[in-house]
């Protein structure tokens, strides 16, 4: 197993078996804000019980291990092909051992060859940058979640939802009144107000790739975030939509240039099992730094 293969092993081991410490400190506030007694209160302490499960014995936080998805920051002249080979290894080795479950399914035939491996998965994501090292972020995301994102296309006169920041907070609203009682709530959202259908999922996507606590450095946006979280925090949707105070553990969003005739806004969920990690690599692949 070469260098490359071994850290891609252990990143995955990781981020399947344990929830990053910005997500399981939203969790253990959350926790401690619902009322004694209530099924809200109930719903986190399992969470809870699972996440220190799954970390003690090194196994997947959840049953379904979700789309593999690897964004790679890397310089210039970066082997592209042999780190995507090197993926695909450390996928179906991780497979193997159980760090994921045989999920990935033809979509044609349904068959599943327990790999975790063919057309399109596992998906990586490829950056050119000015530093040195290489980083690679990892997220698994789970079906259920990925069933409730939404995509608008402003305006939704039905919601007097407008091409206006107003207008992208009532659409983000109402996927999060979509998706009550389902993606293994309490969630998290990235967004993207703008880009075509396809490039506003993906920037979406990343958007979860920002650790919760941070705060956005476009302040219409980090207004629009703030007031999201509190609100969809006061509907009283709760951890699996039992009711509570804890509907949303974060709301991450950006804005990218659209054309005029189209306004999209794009709406990614993530359940509570948050499975994103991430890794610096030296020249022999070797890991120096986690990143999250």
């Amino acid at each position: 197993m070469t260098d490359l293969q071994d850290s891609l092993l252990e990143l995955i081991r990781r981020t399947s078996a344990e929830v990053p410490e910005d997500v399981h400190q939203a969790i253990v506030a959350a926790l401690e804000r619902e009322k004694q007694g209530t099924i809200a209160q109930s719903a986190m302490e399992i969470i809870e019980q699972n996440i220190q499960l799954a970390r003690r014995k090194s196994q997947p936080l959840c049953q379904d291990t979700g789309s593999v998805l690897f964004y790679v920051e890397a310089p210039a002249g970066f082997d592209q092909l042999a780190f995507e080979a090197a993926a695909r290894e450390a996928v179906t080795l991780a497979t193997k051992k159980g760090f994921l479950r045989q999920n990935s399914v033809d979509s044609l035939t349904g068959v599943n060859d327990g790999t975790n491996a063919g057309p399109g998965a596992p998906t990586v994501h490829f950056h050119q940058h000015a530093a040195p090292e290489v980083s690679v972020r990892l997220m698994l995301k789970g079906g259920g979640c990925e069933n409730v994102g939404a995509q608008y296309s402003l305006p939704q006169e039905k919601l007097k939802a407008y091409r206006d920041l107003d207008g992208c907070r009532r659409v983000i609203l109402d996927a999060v009144l979509q998706a009550q009682g389902k993606g293994c709530g309490p969630g998290i959202l990235g967004v993207c107000i703008g880009g075509d259908r396809a490039t506003g999922y993906e920037f979406s996507k990343q958007q979860l790739l920002r650790q919760l606590g941070d705060r956005n450095s476009d302040l219409r946006l980090d207004a629009l975030e703030q007031d999201i979280l509190q609100t969809a925090n006061a509907l009283g949707i709760g951890p699996m939509g039992f009711g509570g105070q804890t509907t949303l553990l974060g709301v991450k969003a950006c804005a990218v240039n659209r054309v005029p005739a189209s306004f999209f806004v794009s709406i990614s969920y993530m359940c509570w099992a948050f499975r994103r990690q991430g890794v610096t690599l030296d020249g022999t692949g070797q890991i120096t730094k986690w990143l999250y």
